[in-house]
């Protein structure tokens, strides 16, 4: 079911590549597909989002959308158990996030100069929401809440109409718990060129987030700079760190936790024990046939799924770094030792009693993460995703004539003879 591999410095690296290569070059046809549903939304606003919704979702009605008071009462169907967990996720998501805001700041200088930073939040924001099987509250919440710890001024939600007139109650419930002030029945490439362009009935938005299909993620793509978007997330991913102390059977589940996402998830466990790798493998063989997606797991782990055992732990921290998955589970006697050695991850889940579902729908730390390598450089999705930061300077007239020459020469130096003439014209007595 899965490669065990001894790393010998070639074999777990060749690894990364085809990790690389799940996604795949950009399918033409899918952008072909996707720009033409931009533009007909973009000229024909409402008219077109009627006709894709019937076309796709085999719903003609007009474009639907369900204001906060009503969305209470949708959210009242949902069950009395799943509401409830629902609300204390949101609770540990909104402590968490409360932690990452920002404050505005200025600082005065000796000579009266005033320098400072207005830090605010995002106008409108849209989150896509899929439908069907692969709508998920959880992902309401990581969302939303971060948006209006934020400041966001108005979130709007966008979710495909539901073909027999029976909502998912959980997704309603997690975004009226999380502060969505609309929800609109609008779905796929054209609910987010909806929220990019705008319609009568679709409100132009500063920011796109949330998971959707190849289609939602290449409007999403296209869209990038007309409007903000978090991240085009690729495959799901979980990587482990174990070491002689772990236990298999947990070892195991947590492997099949990501891989029955989708056949593209990649499962990787790295440890210096052949014990534990050999257990390991024999525990997923054991577990898979009690999985209702045992087939989609096996395909994920068959194909990016590996167990690679090191010659030691520092070995093992190096190949984690330079992956930098998605999800890193350290499986380790002393966890908290490692923190400071991982470098990339999107979010790293130490010791046995934090697997990574715990992050996914309750802990606090939000589950939207970069994924394919790029955690390198990117970040989770917080609430420095919903904020913007305009600098802001004052000047008096000595501070500005302290430094004249140096501007001079510096917008000279650049050829840039305006910007020296700029503040030159508010000193003619120094000029020859």
């Amino acid at each position: 079911m899965m490669t065990m591999v001894t790393a010998d410095g070639q074999k777990e690296y060749a690894l990364l590549e085809q990790l690389a290569a799940r996604s795949g070059e950009v399918d033409r046809r899918v952008t072909a597909a996707v720009t033409e549903i931009l533009d007909t939304v973009r000229a024909d606003g409402d008219a077109a989002l009627r006709e894709y919704t019937r076309r796709f979702d085999g719903v003609d009605a007009p474009v639907r959308s369900i204001p906060r008071g009503q969305l209470e009462a949708l959210a009242q169907k949902c069950s009395r158990r799943v509401y409830d967990a629902l609300c204390r996720a949101a609770e540990n998501i909104r402590d968490f996030h409360r932690r990452q805001l920002q404050q505005s700041w200025l600082t005065t200088r000796e000579d009266g100069t005033i320098l400072g930073q207005r830090v605010r939040g995002l106008d409108k924001v849209g989150i896509y929401v899929p439908g069907g099987t692969a709508a998920y509250p959880s992902s309401v919440l990581m969302n939303a809440i971060p948006a209006r710890i934020a400041g966001v001024r108005e979130i709007i939600m966008v979710t495909p109409p539901p073909k027999n007139g029976e909502y998912n109650y959980d997704v309603m419930a997690a975004a009226y718990i999380a502060g969505v002030d609309r929800v609109i029945l609008c779905g796929g490439a054209q609910a987010v060129a909806a929220l990019a362009y705008g319609t009568e009935t679709v409100p132009k938005v500063d920011k796109i987030v949330g998971p959707g299909n190849i289609y939602v993620a290449t409007a999403k793509r296209l869209l990038f700079g007309k409007v903000d978007i978090d991240m085009v997330a690729g495959p799901s991913e979980i990587l482990i760190l174990a070491d002689r102390t772990a236990e298999p059977a947990y070892l195991a589940a947590d492997l099949m936790s990501q891989a029955e996402h989708d056949r593209l998830a990649s499962a990787i466990l790295l440890t210096d024990d052949a014990s534990v790798a050999e257990r390991t493998l024999a525990e997923l063989e054991k577990q898979i046939v009690t999985q209702p997606r045992a087939e989609i797991i096996r395909s994920a782990l068959a194909d990016y799924g590996a167990v690679i055992v090191c010659r030691d732990m520092d070995e093992a921290v190096a190949f984690a770094n330079r992956l930098a998955p998605e999800h890193l589970e350290v499986m380790c006697e002393e966890p908290m030792s490692y923190i400071g050695r991982l470098d990339n991850a999107g979010s790293v889940f130490l010791g046995k009693y934090s697997p990574e579902p715990l992050g996914d729908y309750y802990a606090g730390p939000n589950h939207v993460l970069p994924t394919s390598g790029t955690a390198r450089f990117f970040s989770p999705l917080s609430v420095d995703s919903f904020i913007k930061k305009s600098s802001f300077i004052c000047y008096n007239r000595p501070a500005l004539e302290a430094a004249v020459e140096d501007i001079t020469a510096i917008a000279r130096a650049e050829g840039l003879e305006a910007h020296a003439r700029s503040i030159e014209v508010r000193f003619p007595e120094k000029q020859a």
